[in-house]
Formats: C-alpha cells, sequence, structure tokens
C-alpha cells in the first residue's frame, strides 16, 4: 500500500492546529485544532471529513503538547486515521523561522532540530513552540519522516538590496539583523494560484500579494520568486495589523523610553498587541470597524483610512520594484472577506492599470476569481490561501523525492 497521507501540524505556545490530507487529490481527511494547552481547562474540536460524521468537542485539562499530540491521535485513530496507519506519509511541521540556513522544506533530523533551536532569539515567540510539536511528534512516531517547512523560506530569493537594513554590517552580521519576511507558504502558494487562474507558468508573471489577516504582510513576486517583502526581521514591520503597528520610526521607542519611561518589555507589548487597529480605534475585527464606519464613526473611520493608506503605499512601492506588474492578489481572512477593503485599496491607482468592478468585488466566494473588469491592464484577484495544503504538498514532495 503506498502511503499518501501527510499530517500538517501548526504548534503554537497553548495551541495546536492540524490537518490530515490525502495528496492523492488533495483531499482533507479530517481538521481540528487543541486549545489552552496547559490550562485548567483545554480544549480540544476535531471535525472528520470523511463519512458524513460530524464535529466532537472535548473539554478537560491537557497539560502539555505530549498530551495534546496523543489527544489528536486518538481522535485520528477513532475515524480509522490513526498516527499508527500505514497509509501516513508523512508529518509536516509548520516552523516559522528558518533564518538564511533553510531555503526549502527539510526532513527533520538532530541537526536540524539544532539549528532550528539557534534561531530563537530572533523568533522568540513561534519557534520555542513549533520545536515542542515537533520533538512531540518525533517521539510518537520516531520511524516517520518529519518535515519543517518554514515561513521564511520563500523570502530567501530576496536579493540583497531588499534583505539588508542600512546599519552597520558587523553588527547586522553579528547578530542576524535583517528582512526575512515572514507568511512564506502563504504568499508561496497564491502568488502560483495567481499566475494559474491568468493561466500562464509562475515564472512568466509577476504578482504583488497581500495577505492581509490579523497578521498582514505583502510581497512582491517576480517569475515565482520573492523579491521583496513587507515584515523583516519579526512579523511587526511593514502594513497595519490587528494588534501590530507596522512601519514606525525607530526613534519613537527610544522617546517613548525616555520621556515616557517605559520599559523594553512595555514598548514590545504596546507595538505588537496594542496597537494597529485595535491601538487607533479598540476594534482589531475589520467587519465590526466597517460596521462602525457605516454608523458615522469618526474614530473607526480614521483607523480604517490609515489601514488602507498604508496598503496603497505598499501596492505602489512593490509596482516599482517589479517593474512590470500582472496581478494583485487578496488573501487571507481580511483580504478574501472584506469588500471595502479591496476597493479602497485600489481606488484611484488607474493610472497604474489597477480597477476593481464593483459587483464582482461584492460577490462572496470560496473561490478564487477576478474581480478587475476585463479592461483592466493589471487583474485584480481575490485567492483564498491554503496554507496547509501548501505545507502538505511541499512535505509529500520532499518525501517523494527521497525515496524515489
Amino acid at each position: 500500500m503506498t502511503a499518501t497521507r501527510v499530517l500538517v501540524l501548526n504548534s503554537g505556545s497553548s495551541s495546536v492546529k492540524y490537518q490530515l490530507l490525502d495528496m492523492r487529490d488533495s483531499s482533507r481527511l479530517a481538521v481540528g485544532l487543541v486549545e489552552r494547552i496547559g490550562e485548567e481547562t483545554s480544549r480540544l474540536k476535531h471535525t472528520p471529513l470523511a463519512g458524513g460524521a460530524g464535529s466532537r468537542e472535548r473539554e478537560e485539562p491537557i497539560a502539555d503538547h505530549e498530551a495534546a499530540l496523543k489527544a489528536v491521535a486518538q481522535e485520528l485513530a477513532a475515524d480509522g486515521l490513526g498516527l499508527d496507519s500505514p497509509e501516513l506519509a508523512a508529518i509536516g511541521h509548520r516552523v516559522v523561522h528558518g533564518g538564511l540556513k533553510f531555503t526549502a522544506p527539510t526532513v527533520i533530523t538532530d541537526e536540524v532540530l539544532a539549528e532550528i533551536e539557534r534561531l530563537v532569539p530572533v523568533a522568540p515567540l513561534h519557534n520555542p513552540a513549533n520545536i515542542t510539536g515537533i520533538r512531540t511528534a518525533r517521539a510518537l512516531r520516531p520511524d516517520l519522516p518529519q518535515v519543517a517547512v518554514f515561513d521564511t523560506a520563500f523570502h530567501t530569493t530576496m536579493p540583497e538590496a531588499a534583505a539588508r537594513y542600512a546599519i552597520d554590517v558587523r553588527t547586522a552580521d553579528e547578530h542576524r539583523v535583517r528582512r526575512y519576511g515572514f507568511h512564506g507558504t502563504s504568499h508561496a502558494y497564491v502568488s502560483r494560484r495567481t499566475a494559474e487562474l491568468l493561466g500562464k507558468a509562475p515564472e512568466d508573471v509577476n504578482v504583488i500579494v497581500l495577505h492581509l489577516g490579523n497578521g498582514a504582510s505583502a510581497s512582491a513576486v517576480r517569475g515565482g520568486k520573492c523579491v521583496d517583502t513587507s515584515m523583516g526581521l519579526t512579523p511587526l514591520e511593514g502594513l497595519v495589523m490587528g494588534t501590530r503597528s507596522g512601519d514606525l520610526d525607530p526613534a519613537v521607542i527610544f522617546h517613548l523610553a525616555r520621556v515616557g519611561e517605559m520599559s523594553v518589555d512595555e514598548i514590545d507589548v504596546l507595538l505588537n498587541k496594542k496597537s494597529g487597529l485595535i491601538g487607533l480605534c479598540g476594534d482589531n475585527d475589520m467587519r465590526e470597524i466597517r460596521r462602525r464606519v457605516d454608523e458615522g464613526d469618526e474614530e473607526a473611520a480614521l483607523a480604517f483610512d490609515i489601514y488602507v493608506h498604508r496598503l496603497k503605499k505598499y501596492i505602489g512601492a512593490y509596482y516599482a520594484v517589479l517593474g512590470r506588474v500582472d496581478a494583485v492578489a487578496f488573501t487571507a481572512g481580511v483580504g478574501e472577506n472584506a469588500a471595502p477593503v479591496r476597493e479602497a485599496a485600489v481606488a484611484g491607482l488607474e493610472e497604474l492599470g489597477l480597477a476593481v468592478d464593483g459587483a464582482l468585488n461584492s460577490v462572496r466566494s470560496d473561490e478564487a476569481r477576478f474581480i478587475s473588469p476585463e479592461y483592466a491592464r493589471v487583474a485584480v484577484a481575490v485567492v483564498p490561501t491554503d496554507e496547509e495544503l501548501e505545507i502538505a504538498a511541499q512535505t509529500y514532495a520532499l518525501v517523494e523525492n527521497r525515496n524515489a
């Protein structure tokens, strides 16, 4: 029996998201989430997608990631999809930061895991949780290939002119300070899917990808390769986000420390958790912000305008970087669902060949589609992202190539 299933794990500090896919047809067999790991009452929601069974939920103490994955294994086994199945080809792990060393999906060895640990200082919130998930999964299935798929890998093709900050080179190299970028699996998937929509090969297409969720990032993709992206050393830089400030004069930090007498940790919390949309108007849900805008709320309207202004600046900047743009693709929660954001981001850019058709833009759909009029020189598309499928596909391709 040929093993064709891939389990995708996304381990957070107190959660594990998972999906089991069959790569014969890229179908999902089960999806689920374990949250509040380590708290008094944890929650596991498991949804088998084959056979028509409904979701199951458990609320009980789940002490750590090992207990969480064992609980996931039990739920999968109850549907005949257990981790001991001979049809399971590999486990693919989302790893946020791969630095410059990891430019492609990588089979996890002790040496690879040690290098991921060495990157913890540049990803202190994410890599430790990813490492915990990897260790736990390896302990449960030490015989099974485990593959790390890195958020940063897609962006390692950026030229040095885009990746370097203009600070002392020795200091930057010593402390690994440079632009790494994130959301790479989403940008890879969406840029390739956009090329398919255009009926062209990725190598023949230039795309600006706008991944707009609670975290948000933009990328300039030339011929299937990233040449610039908005997030930097960390996911804080770039677009206005749900709770992150995005671009900021670095001297604001010095000012807050000297004049506001704020500690480094306090400023860190301010910029990452109390800024962006929630800092501007108290809401980080775009649906609620638009409701308030429609009711005449000036604070929400200003927050929306600041969000769109930054977004429009990046579209223009990446147009300049690419020189020729074939498509602008909106994706992720806000990008896929907030028609007013898409309309406002493109408004006024007609001289660049960009336009949105109001009727097409207002249609809600889970399908990839164009929302620009036929006469537009640059296509504007909505392309639902699928990071789990991208991780599974990269994992399966690597394992198949090793076995070939």
